[in-house]
């Protein structure tokens, strides 16, 4: 990605052992979920290139790059709602970050605790079949065989 503030300079590149594990969109990014550390509320959804995690990991604050913007952007910087980093994980994948946060005030930028508070339910979901076992050690889902991947399809 291009773009830096002055606030926060590039830095020499995210570790390539875990930059490895990246599986990145066409434009670079993984998504990078935002939790709060104790209590495992989902706060919000971001957008991460290597350089945005790289300076996640190193800083201790959580770092994002701005689709819309065009620019990396560090979360309670303007509004002071900061997020320090507890922990990152990779999902099994490697195309969606877990970041578990202690979140400083809203974690969305309309005021709300969460990004998912002022959205709204989009009501129930009808409950679908129960998983069932197919022979010694397997297991099925009404997708298919357990271990399928939406992109494996």
């Amino acid at each position: 990605m291009q773009g830096s503030s002055s606030e926060n300079p590039p830095s020499p590149g995210l570790d390539p052992t875990i930059a490895d594990r990246l599986k990145r969109d066409d434009a670079g990014l993984v998504a990078a979920i935002v939790q709060q550390h104790d209590t495992r509320e989902v706060l919000m959804l971001g957008w991460m290139d290597d350089e945005a995690l790289h300076r996640t990991l190193t800083s201790g604050r959580v770092t994002f790059w701005s689709r819309s913007r065009g620019e990396y952007w560090r979360k309670g910087d303007t509004s002071g709602h900061v997020q320090h980093v507890k922990a990152v994980s990779i999902d099994c994948d490697g195309d969606t970050l877990l970041v578990e946060v202690d979140q400083v005030g809203a974690a969305c930028h309309t005021g709300a605790r969460t990004c998912f508070d002022a959205g709204g339910d989009l009501g129930a979901v009808p409950a679908g079949p129960e998983p069932t076992t197919a022979g010694a050690g397997a297991r099925t889902t009404a997708a298919g065989p357990a271990g399928d991947r939406e992109d494996d399809r």
